[in-house]
């Protein structure tokens, strides 16, 4: 029996909607940094104070703008040809969030005097961040602090932020200045290196903006902000080299609160002309400042209730679990662009860890989260995969193959890793873009998108398919893929990788499917694309010999489908006899050593028989599970929700449930320790792919909702909306039965268990439950 998850201690009490914590202690503050960071997919800010703290507390300072990144040469020990030179990294810019207390003389800090009372919240129905705060200075006045502050939602350059204060035991003067620092950089790669270069401050009374350029990448940032006071009084705005200040001075008698709210602008050059920043931040700014904090919290709200009416699960009788769903639906929302030039980052918009990359992670697991809840963000995403199409085509050229071939890790959709064992080798990338492009056009028919977008991207990854491999007689003239990693990065550069050979052949399928669409309903379109792309008949003809022939990997004594061609010729390991203090391999190992071993990283064949599961018995998916699960280390965050899934549909309920576990609260309860380096988004996708299409068992094979689903013997009830086709369906689980409800739409039709079942509009129908 694998050692499996293991209960630890809650870091935060159980609560339905919020993350509280009521203590400051400075081990913990890098970690809380993460768990308190918002955001609204155009930009971030970690949990960071509001007057700061000493460089003698471990602390990342960050505020990011998703896509906006400086570039640097990678270094190799060795020269290689046709490597990726440039480098990307998320960075960190300029600081708005400065605001300081000052007390007669002296300087509000949680690191002097005495804090009677703390308490932070993040209010996960709402998005907003509220710490409250009872000081006592050095010298004995007592102090009561609020700081409240939001990233609007609804206005994507904006975010708010408020402090209240009030003197407990004293009458005097209290002042509260407002910064914002133009003077920053990262804090892990680039570390301390200049990012940006300020361009020009200007101040006048209560609003300011300052405007940096960064040194290689060409952008240019703008940050514009706006102040009001109450009681209201004279803010007194100067403008420095580097930072804007901004004081207000107020007399308060004892008891009395004044408070000082901060309206803050961002903009880029990506989307404003640069000449244009300066004028767009100030101004808006201050019409944010007009609007007032009630006139931007309500429609903020408002979208967060839209948002958690479509896409909350329910869950009753796990407290803790009910808290980690929502609290990785909410980092989701806050990490994920929406504008279909950016994307997620594996970190979000939560910390520098992978400066700010983006990986095949967002088809394969947030796409599938926001599929069936906010369809429309998904095309937006699906959109940036198109917008770096032309840096695809420049990647394959580069690797001497046609088409396009879509890189590992990315901004601006250039390869940003130079070591091309983990990167460039994972030719899987591009059948896991038209995967996600399969599954939006079966939830939503855009055959708009598939006409605009969608069909160029598969024809151009189909080109590069059907260029990479070879007809290898050998292998009885089947259609063979080389020198490739599937999703387990510690078999790299091997031959026939099984994952890579389905997907290349559901690719190759899918783009020759897309054509007869393009001619059927589009045939004016389907004729300028094939001019455009100079694409003739004989490569369609290549494309079906291609998907015909292609090599699937099959052992008939063992049952299973060999990870590739070496796999099963590798020396077998225990993996649960490797210590501890070994693991993740990939920081302890070299790689000679692991890729000497019948050991993996994550799910590959596994995962495989998830995307493609109605090309697999449910025989052969428990034969390759039991292969495959005891030798997966799990050393990425992505592996155990699959194997949960799988677990689930073929009844090894013990195994399905405790992986689960590894996902739902991986960050809140940092169970790997390293939460302090930002949030595992697609770990946290995979923990709605648990319930959803694990333990509901949902999937839409031939096009229709079909679900399987179970009840955890711990829980009571559960249930979540799933948007298809114009319809919107609600499923609640409980122990014995399944109510299936249309919310929305027409008459569908649905499997339960294999029998289908049609649901009228408005109607609810209940069925029974197969028994564990």
């Amino acid at each position: 029996m694998r050692a499996f998850h293991r209960n630890i201690r809650a870091i935060y009490p159980f609560e339905e909607w919020c993350i509280t914590e009521t203590e400051f202690n400075p081990e913990y503050n890098h970690r809380s940094e993460s768990i308190y960071a918002l955001g609204n997919g155009y930009m971030g800010m970690r949990g960071i104070f509001e007057e700061g703290l000493p460089e003698t507390v471990p602390s990342t300072p960050g505020i990011y703008v998703n896509g906006i990144y400086e570039t640097s040469p990678i270094v190799y020990g060795e020269y290689m040809a046709r490597q990726p030179q440039e480098y990307q990294t998320m960075i960190n810019i300029t600081d708005w969030r400065i605001i300081e207390v000052t007390a007669e003389c002296e300087d509000f800090s949680l690191l002097t005097g005495t804090v009677e009372h703390y308490r932070r919240v993040l209010d996960l129905r709402r998005g907003i961040l509220t710490r409250e705060v009872t000081w006592k200075s050095p010298q004995g006045r007592r102090l009561e602090l609020c700081f409240e502050r939001f990233i609007s939602q609804t206005h994507k350059h904006a975010a708010v932020m408020r402090c209240t204060v009030r003197p407990l035991n004293f009458s005097g003067r209290l002042t509260i200045t407002a910064r914002v620092q133009g003077r920053v950089h990262n804090y892990h790669h680039l570390r301390g290196q200049r990012t940006l270069d300020v361009v020009s401050t200007h101040a006048e009374n209560e609003s300011g903006c300052i405007l940096s350029q960064t040194l290689h990448s060409g952008f240019q940032i703008g940050v514009g902000v706006s102040h009001k006071t109450w009681p209201v009084t004279a803010v007194q705005g100067r403008a420095e080299q580097e930072q804007l200040i901004f004081t207000a001075e107020y007399s308060l008698e004892q008891g009395e609160s004044g408070s000082l709210e901060k309206y803050v602008a961002v903009t880029t050059s990506r989307e404003t002309p640069a000449g244009d920043i300066a004028q767009f931040v100030l101004s808006h700014a201050q019409n944010l400042a007009q609007q007032g904090w009630d006139g931007l919290f309500a429609p903020h709200v408002e979208f967060m209730e839209s948002y958690w009416a479509d896409t909350d699960i329910q869950l009753e009788g796990d407290p803790a679990l009910q808290q980690g769903l929502r609290f990785n639906a909410f980092h989701l929302l806050c990490s994920t662009g929406r504008d279909g030039l950016t994307n997620i980052a594996a970190k979000g918009l939560t910390g520098e860890y992978y400066e700010g990359h983006y990986f095949w992670d967002t088809e394969t697991y947030i796409i599938p989260f926001f599929l069936y809840s906010q369809p429309d963000l998904v095309r937006k995403l699906l959109e940036y995969r198109y917008s770096i199409l032309d840096a695809a085509r420049e990647n394959a050229a580069r690797m001497k193959d046609k088409g396009a071939l879509y890189t590992w890790r990315t901004i601006n959709g250039h390869e940003a890793s130079g070591n091309f064992l983990g990167s460039t080798v994972q030719y899987h990338i591009n059948a896991d873009i038209a995967y996600a492009i399969h599954k939006y056009l079966e939830a939503t028919e855009d055959w708009e998108f598939l006409r605009d977008m969608g069909a160029e991207i598969l024809f151009e990854t189909a080109r590069c398919w059907a260029a990479r491999g070879a007809f290898i007689p050998a292998k009885g003239g089947r259609y063979c893929i080389n020198e490739v990693c599937g999703p387990d990065e510690y078999k790299p550069g091997v031959n026939n990788n099984c994952y890579t050979n389905y997907m290349a052949k559901f690719n190759l399928e899918l783009a020759l499917r897309a054509r007869e669409i393009l001619e059927e309903l589009y045939p004016q379109h389907y004729a300028d694309l094939v001019k455009k792309l100079e694409l003739e008949e004989i490569e369609f003809e290549q494309w079906q010999k291609c998907a015909d022939l292609m090599y699937l990997p099959y052992d008939e004594e063992l049952g299973i489908h060999p990870q590739d061609d070496s796999f099963l010729y590798k020396d077998p390991i225990d993996v649960d006899a490797i210590p501890p203090d070994e693991i993740p391999l990939v920081r302890n190992w070299h790689p000679l050593t692991i890729w000497r071993y019948q050991v993996i990283k994550q799910a590959d064949v596994i995962l495989l028989q998830f995307l493609l599961g109605d090309q697999f018995s449910l025989e052969e998916k428990k034969a390759n599970y039991d292969y495959y699960e005891p030798k997966t280390t799990h050393d990425s965050s992505l592996s155990p929700s699959i194997y949960s899934i799988m677990a689930a549909e073929i009844g090894y309920h013990d195994h399905s449930y405790n992986y689960f576990m590894q996902t739902s609260r991986l960050d809140l309860d940092d169970y790997n320790k390293n939460a302090w380096q930002g949030v595992h988004t697609a770990c946290m996708a995979g923990s709605w792919m648990c319930i959803v299409n694990g333990f509901a068992g949902m999937r839409t094979y031939g096009g229709s909702l079909r679900f399987r689903p179970t009840l955890p013997e711990k829980w009571t009830r559960y249930a979540f909306k799933v948007k298809f086709r114009g319809r919107q369906l609600e499923v609640c689980v409980e122990k014995d039965h399944t109510v299936y409800r249309l919310l929305a739409g027409e008459e569908m039709e649905i499997y339960h268990n294999g029998t289908p079942l049609t649901i009228a509009p408005g109607a609810a129908v209940s069925r029974r439950n197969n028994a564990h």
